[in-house]
């Protein structure tokens, strides 16, 4: 055991191993009896492939690059493909990110284009495609721009023609129906065919605010008649929506305040924990009812585990094994499910549950470690006393080398991370970027500040009207309890986020004087611009809840953004963006520059061609990472040789 500063320990754990293990398997299902997947692949330009499990258990990945499967639905993407087996071959349809249409593959052949490229604006895009070979047809959600602006956008429930009729022409596309919501899901079909469900919305509302359940009556030709709302409001948040196998309407409702299950209406076992979560990206999946009655659920406060619950006696069951946390991405056959978990020592693999025996096992993408395990961090679940006594979530990752340890007297540096969203929450999972600090000696702490999923409707509200305020006082609340705990250094602390985190960041640093130096990642730095056509449609009235309604409120949407207190700024920080971001564009980055010119405050700015919302590539997530650490060091005093030095410019 070697002693050594903070910060300067070696580590096994390079920019390169934590880039080639960023992202997780997505978008499980099932293409007959063979479980398919999604999964990233870093190195291919941050694409990902369609994998497919044979029933011998060997994985393939059936698309070369430079295909790409993945939907732009909302940006931020949804369930991107289907498959069903047709004449004991399967058939699979995807979104192809590039050029968005959907594409028929079946083994041995190229993909065939279904649907169109249209020249109107971002042109079409499809969304939680269902494979129904009886019919002839998928149906999905279609996004249609109808105009060249980022609001110039329409969303319906359609069929598109397996045969590829449509390929060249819209109008061979049928819309479902004429129930108009600025944002739905897809149609869920019940069993014997007679109804389909599916979840809308409109501005200003987020699905976590207030959604309807609608559920209409299938017609003769497939058209959806008497559509009417059963569930949901403008203060209740359904995300999700099934049927059972004996044709009952299954879905997640917040309406008590936590996400829980109801069958036609009533309620599922009621407890004080979600069953559910924020709908991102559409397709996300919490439950799946299984063919026997019971249904398998991801549940908790915080992390989410995969279980099965019993709707007529409420009993629980969770699933045996190490996973600690379960993505929300769930499907099942008769009774067999399958999901995505990973745990604090090991990354996202694909599970199988066999409910009649409980047997759970990794399927696919199965974990291996990328250095000795002694080298990951140890996460201490905690909850912080923040402002007026309130609780605030976090996970803090002390530094872990299991050949140094730091001098006597010496205290660590620690790193804030503040989570995007911000209505979201940070996974309970190993992460190799916080292994590639904490190996090295700096500590991190994940805040779940107010405003975070998985800890009830009333903890989630914290934020409304608030964005800018609790976020940014709870991360300090941390940084401070830490110092004071003796755990951090008080003078070596950062703050570090993406999206809407790289907003906390900056504005941490714009208001407070808790932290030394931050990373700003992909952020919104200006909400008069943001909220006014500088962002997609998804999100372009989100300010409305987080901030206030822009019309009684205007002079909050100034006062809260950084780049009006940019004259504040004096800690060094490291902003970093990715060129093809449309969500937070880079001219939010050059705005809050040009306010810092001239004031001699050292930081760096790197773009990133050919990213756009999250890194994908790993040539930029470990130039990312590597200017990170280089920041780190510079502020606090560190040397870390084979590191190339972060040019800071005044």
């Amino acid at each position: 055991m070697q002693t050594l500063a903070y910060g300067e320990w070696p580590s096994p754990v390079d920019a390169a191993t934590a880039a080639a293990h960023d992202g997780s398997p997505e978008y499980v299902g099932f293409v007959g009896d063979e479980v398919w997947w999604t999964e990233p692949r870093p190195a291919e330009a941050g694409r990902r492939t369609l994998v497919r499990r044979h029933a011998d258990g060997t994985e393939e990945s059936v698309l070369p690059a430079p295909w790409n499967v993945r939907s732009r639905v909302i940006e931020y993407g949804g369930h991107p493909w289907a498959g069903a087996v047709r004449d004991g071959v399967p058939l699979v349809v995807f979104a192809h990110f590039p050029d968005q249409r959907l594409y028929r593959w079946e083994p041995g052949a190229e993909p065939v284009p279904l649907t169109p490229v249209s020249p109107v604006g971002l042109g079409l895009r499809w969304a939680e495609p269902v494979v129904l070979p009886k019919r002839g047809e998928v149906w999905c959600v279609l996004e249609e721009f109808t105009g060249d602006g980022p609001s110039d956008v329409r969303r319906v429930p359609a069929a598109v023609p397996l045969d590829g009729s449509a390929a060249e022409d819209r109008g061979a596309v049928r819309e479902l129906t004429a129930e108009k919501h600025r944002f739905v899901t897809g149609p869920r079909l019940s069993p014997d065919g007679t109804r389909a469900a599916w979840i809308g919305w409109d501005h200003p509302r987020m699905p976590w605010d207030g959604t309807e359940l609608i559920v209409a009556d299938v017609a003769a030709d497939g058209t959806l008649t008497g559509a009417r709302t059963v569930a949901g409001g403008p203060e209740e948040s359904v995300p999700q929506a099934d049927w059972t196998h004996d044709n009952r309407l299954l879905y997640a409702s917040d309406r008590t305040g936590w996400w829980n299950l109801y069958r036609d209406g009533e309620p599922v076992c009621a407890r004080p924990e979600e069953f559910a979560g924020p709908l991102w990206k559409l397709g996300h999946r919490w439950f799946a009812p299984l063919d026997g009655g019971l249904i398998a659920v991801l549940h908790g406060k915080g992390a989410l585990r995969l279980g099965v619950l019993d709707p007529e006696t409420c009993e629980l069951v969770d699933a045996a094994g190490p996973w600690s946390e379960f993505g929300p991405t769930v499907a099942a056959l008769g009774e067999r499910v399958v999901a995505v978990g990973a745990s604090p020592h090991s990354s996202y693999e694909v599970v199988e549950l066999d409910t009649r025996t409980g047997r759970a096992r990794v399927i696919g993408a199965a974990h291996s470690d990328a250095v000795d395990p002694a080298y990951y961090p140890e996460p201490e679940v905690r909850t912080f006393t923040g402002p007026d006594g309130r609780e605030i979530h976090a996970q803090v990752y002390p530094p872990r080398n299991p050949g140094s340890t730091g001098p006597a007297g010496e205290l660590p540096p620690y790193v804030i991370w503040a989570h995007g969203g911000p209505t979201g929450r940070f996974p309970l999972v190993l992460d190799l970027e916080i292994a590639y600090f904490t190996s090295r000696g700096i500590g991190v702490a994940e805040v779940n500040y107010g405003g975070s999923t998985g800890y009830g409707r009333e903890y989630r509200n914290r934020l409304r009207g608030q964005w800018g305020v609790v976020d940014v006082e709870d991360c300090a609340a941390v940084a401070r309890a830490l110092a004071e705990e003796g755990v951090a250094d008080p003078r070596r602390l950062a703050v570090r986020g993406g999206s809407a985190g790289g907003w906390t960041t900056a504005a941490s640093l714009t208001t407070t004087d808790v932290y030394a130096c931050g990373t700003i990642i992909y952020p919104v730095l200006d909400l008069t611009g943001w909220g006014t056509g500088e962002t997609h449609d998804f999100e372009s009235q989100y300010l409305e809840t987080l901030i206030g309604p822009r019309a009684e409120v205007p002079e909050r949407y100034e006062e809260r953004s950084p780049v009006t207190h940019a004259d504040r700024l004096s800690a060094p920080f490291l902003l970093l963006q990715g060129l093809d971001d449309v969500i937070c564009p880079p001219v939010q980055c050059e705005r809050f520059l040009a306010r810092l010119a001239g004031r001699g405050v050292p930081h760096a700015y790197l773009t990133f061609d050919g990213e756009g919302h999250g890194f994908r590539r790993a040539e930029t997530m470990v130039r990312a990472l590597e200017a990170e650490l280089s920041l780190y060091a510079q502020v606090f005093g560190l040397k870390t040789p084979g590191i190339p030095a972060l040019e800071l410019t005044p």
